[in-house]
């Protein structure tokens, strides 16, 4: 039987412990790390996750909530610090919801992502790849190229808050810098405040999204129509700072000025994919380029090869891929984001992309595009995996199967299926695509027999 790795919860001893108000501190020693890099620490048969905490640190912990014999808390006070913690580079972690892990090194945030990947396949899939992949990095910040801007009128004071979600809150945290986003949305997030407040009806925003692309773009999402005079500021704004402006009501996002566009390069292979506001795209463009030429080298696609990518979005994968095998089908559950992927391999010039809309919950052996079979499958599903399609990938008679995951939970659960349809976990590694955060991508490569 294999070695349990679990968390640890202590024992209640057999009456319930009094509640735990939020807000109240409590002093305690941290045991060790958690996969999502809080602190774990035990007090009175209850186990404490605390946020900002290091292993081997005595700290003063404030109650964030808590439910049963499980703690959530965030470090108030470090009393006794660890070897190992550095002092924040951002002087808004400790209230910005944003990043949790910038006390820590980024070797550490590396080495923590490695292990929490390593823990899943071995726990919920008894697997080991035969080999591991080193990290697959990029900066550790200016990084984001996409960034939710928090906005919120306050009746009492009559005031627009704009910033961050503070953590562990409803809060907002006004920041100047953000040193994650990427350097060409610097000046408009600092500017972005002022020209919102200036509003005559502030209360119709919603909140405000920025991207940066082929173009730099603010997207504000409203509640109610906003007034011409209004939408003249907003356009000035952007104008100044070079940047597109995209409204977004009751429907889809839209261009104030029609005919502008937003898209990103994947420069190695030459290709330009546009999207739309809204659209999902990685937030990291080196990484994502790193990621898709990394995918391309373990899949090793060959020029005769019929290859299945699935989840495929705006064709991140598909695209690179089909410049490498004799047809790519690729296949994704919005509609929407079919027809622009279609879009971008037309304007690529490729045009041995096939692409299908299709409820990837359903058995894939049904649908017309499945008959021939497959040489290999690329797949970079959802945070709740790719459970139905992992049950079907034998019968597609894939040799190699290529799972980027956003989750090593349901990696883990997926790869013990594939294992059990004969597929060795050849390969795997984590992807560093959010440095600062304690979230963890993964790549892993499968081959049958």
């Amino acid at each position: 039987m294999a070695k349990r790795s679990g968390l640890r919860f202590q024992p209640s001893g057999g009456s319930r412990a009094a509640a735990l108000p939020v807000g109240k501190k409590q002093k305690l020693t941290i045991e060790r790390l958690a996969n999502d890099g809080r602190g774990l620490g035990f007090v009175d048969g209850r186990t404490w996750f605390v946020t900002g905490a290091l292993a081997g640190e005595e700290v003063e912990a404030r109650v964030l909530g808590a439910r049963s014999q499980v703690v959530e808390a965030r470090a108030e006070r470090i009393l006794v610090a660890s070897s190992e913690r550095r002092v924040e580079p951002c002087v808004y972690a400790k209230r910005c919801g944003g990043c949790s892990l910038q006390h820590m090194a980024h070797a550490d945030q590396l080495a923590l992502k490695q292990r929490a990947l390593a823990e899943q396949l071995h726990r919920l899939a008894g697997l080991e790849p035969e080999e591991w992949a080193a990290p697959l990095i990029g900066p550790e910040f200016a990084y984001r190229r996409r960034a939710r801007i928090a906005v919120r009128w306050d009746v009492k004071s009559k005031r627009l808050d704009v910033g961050f979600r503070a953590a562990a809150s409803q809060d907002i945290v006004a920041i100047d810098d953000c040193l994650v986003l990427v350097p060409s949305l610097q000046p408009i997030l600092r500017g972005l405040p002022q020209v919102l407040r200036g509003l005559s009806r502030p209360q119709a925003l919603g909140h405000v999204e920025l991207f940066s692309g082929t173009a730099s773009v603010v997207l504000l999402r409203h509640t109610a129509p906003l007034a011409d005079s209004d939408l003249a500021q907003l356009q000035a704004f952007c104008v100044a700072h070079e940047a597109q402006l995209w409204l977004q009501g009751t429907s889809e996002p839209q261009p104030y000025l029609g005919g502008q566009t937003l898209g990103y390069r994947l420069e190695r292979w030459n290709l330009q994919l546009d999207y739309r506001p809204g659209d999902f795209i990685q937030v990291n463009a080196p990484v994502n380029e790193a990621m898709v030429a990394q995918a391309l080298d373990w899949l090793a696609p060959q020029a005769d090869e019929r290859v299945l990518d699935l989840f495929c979005g705006l064709g991140n994968f598909a695209l690179p891929l089909a410049q490498r095998v004799r047809e790519v089908v690729a296949v994704e559950g919005v509609a929407a984001m079919v027809a622009r992927a279609a879009g971008n391999a037309a304007a690529n010039g490729l045009g041995n992309l096939h692409f299908f809309q299709a409820d990837l919950s359903n058995p894939l052996a049904e649908a017309p595009w499945a008959g021939q079979g497959f040489s290999a499958v690329l797949l970079d599903p959802p945070r709740d995996g790719a459970w139905e399609v992992v049950r079907q990938i034998g019968a597609l008679g894939a040799k190699r199967v290529l799972y980027v995951s956003c989750n090593p939970a349901t990696l883990a659960r997926d790869a013990a299926e594939l294992a059990k349809q004969g597929y060795r976990l050849k390969r795997a590694g984590i992807l560093d695509m959010f440095p600062q955060t304690a979230h963890v991508e993964a790549m892993a490569l499968f081959e049958a027999g």
